[in-house]
């Protein structure tokens, strides 16, 4: 079976039955399996939709910046709307979307040319597959880190599957978990999600009403929290 985690964990992914390659654009750095090697169209659709966010940054400065919702743009290409609308559902900035964003919008265009693919961009996957995965939880000093592994049933793809940190890499959270994972079919959704229900973990006893909150957002399928050696879990989460 494929085992998937975060960047520092590529180099124990084993998938033989599907191509390997990694994109990288400035920040954005994409681990990508397909059913072949399809890293010029992998790039070409990083690209626009980089220059997408980039120009629409120009536009709206505070797309960038803010930590809370901003106005709505019908006018604006389809991944800003997505980031808008996911970000206006769970109260969080737009940008805490990006990386759950890219992921799904390059692994959709991926799609047109192959019948499955997973792509990995920090931790955040969006992923469609015909054969049953596991993807371990990377979850920093957590005694629990890389215990974790979810199993994910090639029916209920595609998916979007994003992690959100308090203690590991450089995203900005207002919590402390070690790891909020969320399932939706949206990983642009999933992306925000993982930010709203880690801003509200900073002990282990907000792990059940972050949770209760989570499962409350339409499109959330399923959420795991890791806070120090405790966790919880709730909705469409299968362990291995």
């Amino acid at each position: 079976m494929p085992f998937y985690q975060r960047r520092f964990y590529r180099n124990e992914v084993f998938s033989p039955d599907l191509a390997i390659f990694e994109v990288k654009v400035k920040e954005t750095d994409l681990f990508i399996s397909a059913g072949r090697n399809l890293s010029d169209i992998a790039l070409n659709s990083v690209c626009k939709y980089r220059n997408f966010i980039e120009e629409y940054i120009k536009l709206r400065p505070k797309f960038m910046k803010s930590f809370s919702p901003i106005e709505k743009d019908d006018l604006a290409p389809p991944i800003i709307r997505d980031m808008l609308d996911a970000s206006s559902r769970v109260n969080v900035g737009p940008m805490a979307s990006v990386a759950g964003a890219i992921a799904q919008y390059v692994a959709q265009d991926i799609l047109e040319h192959t019948d499955q693919v997973i792509v990995e961009n920090g931790g955040d996957i969006y992923l469609k597959s015909k054969r049953e995965l596991r993807i371990g939880v990377y979850s920093g000093k957590s005694p629990l880190s890389g215990k974790i592994k979810l199993r994910i049933r090639p029916e209920a793809t595609p998916l979007g599957i994003c992690t959100s940190s308090g203690t590991v890499g450089h995203s900005v959270s207002f919590g402390r978990a070690d790891a909020v994972c969320v399932i939706s079919k949206s990983a642009v959704l999933a992306d925000a999600a993982a930010t709203a229900v880690g801003n509200r973990v900073n002990k282990e006893s907000d792990i059940r009403p972050a949770l209760q909150f989570g499962l409350n957002i339409e499109g959330v399928l399923g959420i795991l929290i890791i806070i120090g050696d405790k966790m919880g879990a709730s909705g469409m989460i299968e362990f291995i």
